[in-house]
């Protein structure tokens, strides 16, 4: 599996076959068993979570985990730390604002009173401002309404076209086709399908036999 600079990936595959565990093998919090994982030229298998993120890798995890009792700005400043792997691009809350203008309405209010949507995007905010080269996002529209899973697409390609690069990862094939560029299918822990959005659109086979429930 290779994600080339300022690419946005998706990866796609029933439950349980392995698409969170990549994303904790990439951040360190599962040990691989086998092979290595390159990320900018370097080896970083073996690395502790933290030493990745300061590497400039940052994670959404899926259950989204925001601090239910502090405010949007504090939860904000929680994720905040120097822009190691952002190449100059910085995340400030100011810059987070412009592109996610509910939350600087929702500035003052609690994480625990935000609806679902508004704590999924709080989190992707939250990760953005530890100023990653690569953005890990562990099925971020679960859940949620298709308006907003609709309005969290457009969010996902904006933040692309920052120079961020993405994995994203989903359950349902719909959301991976309105943004991603290129596509991999994942069964039982292997890599079934390599290619463009439109290539699975149209290939019928890997859809029923990989994807369909």
């Amino acid at each position: 599996m290779k994600v080339r600079k300022g690419e946005l990936v998706g990866l796609l595959g029933r439950n349980g076959v392995g698409k969170s565990t990549t994303l904790n093998s990439i951040m360190g919090v599962v040990t691989p068993q086998s092979g290595s994982i390159i990320f900018e030229g370097n080896n970083i298998c073996g690395l502790q979570p933290y030493q990745i993120a300061r590497r400039g890798i940052g994670i959404v995890p899926e259950e989204r985990r925001i601090f239910p009792t502090i405010t949007v700005r504090e939860n904000l400043l929680m994720g905040q730390k120097p822009a190691a792997g952002s190449q100059g691009n910085e995340w400030t809350i100011d810059k987070i604002y412009e592109y996610m203008p509910l939350l600087k309405k929702l500035d003052g209010n609690k994480g625990g009173y935000l609806s679902g949507g508004e704590k999924q995007m709080l989190s992707i905010a939250r990760s953005l401002m530890g100023n990653p080269s690569l953005l890990l996002l562990d099925e971020p529209m679960e859940g949620l309404a298709p308006v907003i899973v609709n309005e969290l697409c457009g969010m996902i390609k904006r933040i692309n076209e920052t120079g961020v690069s993405i994995i994203l990862v989903e359950g349902s094939m719909r959301s991976i086709l309105q943004v991603c560029q290129r596509v991999y299918v994942m069964a039982k822990g292997a890599i079934v399908f390599d290619g463009s959005a439109d290539e699975l659109e149209q290939n019928k086979d890997i859809q029923c036999t990989y994807l369909e429930v």
